[in-house]
């Protein structure tokens, strides 16, 4: 069959997935079985998921668990986490588990500052536009006036207009870089109205600056977009106690492990290949509770990220420290969450989510958000530096080994029992699993 195909967005739901179908798969029918048994019952529901996306053809789920016991500042929460990943809530119950009779978890909202920039090209002095935007600057607030009105109502708007000269970078490159606060929302449609307006006021208002040549006033706007490096929206995150509170069952000598632990979050701070899956692990706590939530997971990985790199060499996003018998660890992110608008709104799980943690404003989720990725990051170097990642992690590698060959409820006990003593690996489990139905 010719998989090019025309028209293909104008094609009913049921015609996409015949297509998929018969294109794609050797037995089209089951293919189309398959999307068909995740849509939802619900009709209603299911065309409101249909409109999330185009092309829409079926639902893809990923678990939503829960974790429980999180003393952030005084107040009990249980963190809701989308992720499909093994170990990674139960991980992060332990944690909090473990920090909640030490003391809970501290969060801190620094600054919550968002950026936008017009890019454009400018060919003339460099000094006759720092003129022209000195003398028009309060024409672009102006301008904008009936998009910012209710965002000033909930106290928020445009902070700042800045003109950035890059023509060290690209020849004729100039910015027109802003600041805003966007309160409880995420802010991106607001962002990049207000910038596409500053764009068109750019222009018309060059075009008739008596100052400028004709070639001057010809100003050339490249794009505006808003920016989702956000390093003055700020969260900060932490625990501490005394050194000898850190002994646990599984931390016999509190001294060596917090000596061990300092020294795994050094390595991460130097060390970029051991960084990157350092920051992988504090981003999994992070991504669930901001996917769970309707926010932008893949905008906040590209600001963390970003932000882990900003002295020129990535680096680990926690920090720890040993002070006169103290032991803290903390981390500090650039986050930019909303709780209204957008899928917090729309998407049922999501609205379920921001309930059960009680309505929290955006500074909120952002504190939320943060104790997340540092309880994750503690449960992964105190497994490492203990028993191992491999222990915990290994045994719902197993689960998920039986699952996947159909074990009977005699077969799981049976091989459950066999790797307690034995190491877990998927070679291993599948050779049990044949030897158990050879021998039965």
């Amino acid at each position: 069959m010719n998989k090019a195909v025309s028209g293909f967005s104008k094609f009913s739901k049921e015609e996409k997935i015949n297509w998929i179908g018969n294109a794609y798969f050797s037995d089209p029918s089951a293919a189309v079985s398959v999307l068909k048994s995740y849509w939802n019952t619900d009709e209603k529901r299911q065309k409101l998921h249909d409109e999330f996306i185009e092309n829409t053809i079926t639902n893809f789920y990923l678990p939503l668990g829960v974790a429980p016991n999180f003393l952030i500042n005084g107040k009990i929460y249980t963190i809701p986490m989308a992720i499909e990943e093994s170990s990674v809530v139960a991980a992060a119950a332990k944690s909090a588990k473990f920090w909640a009779s030490r003391g809970g978890f501290k969060a801190t909202v620094l600054n919550t500052e968002k950026i936008g920039q017009v890019h454009f090209i400018y060919t003339g002095e460099a000094s006759k536009l720092e003129e022209f935007f000195a003398s028009t600057k309060s024409k672009f607030v102006t301008a904008t006036e009936s998009i910012t009105k209710n965002m000033q109502k909930r106290g928020g708007g445009i902070i700042a207009i800045e003109l950035k000269n890059k023509t060290n970078l690209i020849p004729n490159y100039f910015q027109l870089h802003a600041t805003f606060e966007t309160v409880d929302s995420m802010g991106a449609n607001f962002i990049n109205t207000c910038l596409e307006q500053f764009a068109i006021t750019l222009k018309e208002e060059a075009a008739s600056y008596v100052l400028f040549s004709e070639a001057e006033k010809n100003i050339e706007v490249v794009m505006s977009i808003l920016s989702n490096y956000v390093p003055n929206c700020i969260v900060r995150a932490e625990v501490s106690c005394a050194v000898s509170a850190l002994a646990d069952k599984k931390i016999e000598n509190p001294d060596d492990f917090a000596k061990k632990f300092l020294t795994a979050v050094q390595i991460a701070e130097v060390e970029p290949f051991r960084a990157v899956t350092h920051n992988k692990g504090i981003m999994n706590g992070i991504d669930a509770v901001v996917l769970a939530t309707g926010n932008d997971f893949r905008a906040v990985e590209a600001g963390i990220h970003a932000y882990a790199s900003r002295n020129g060499q990535y680096s680990s996003l926690s920090h720890a420290s040993i002070e006169n018998g103290i032991f803290t660890f903390w981390i500090e992110i650039p986050v930019s969450l909303g709780t209204v608008g957008g899928l917090t709104s729309l998407h049922p799980l999501a609205k379920f989510a921001l309930e059960m943690l009680e309505k929290p404003s955006a500074k909120d989720l952002m504190k939320i958000v943060a104790v997340a990725g540092l309880a994750q990051n503690f449960a992964a170097l105190r497994s490492l530096t203990t028993t191992g990642i491999q222990e915990g992690h290994m045994k719902m590698h197993l689960n998920n080994i039986l699952n996947q060959y159909e074990t009977s409820p005699t077969e799981r006990n049976l091989i459950v029992t066999h790797f307690k003593k034995n190491t877990v690996t998927h070679a291993a489990v599948v050779n049990f699993i044949g030897h158990l139905r050879t021998n039965n």
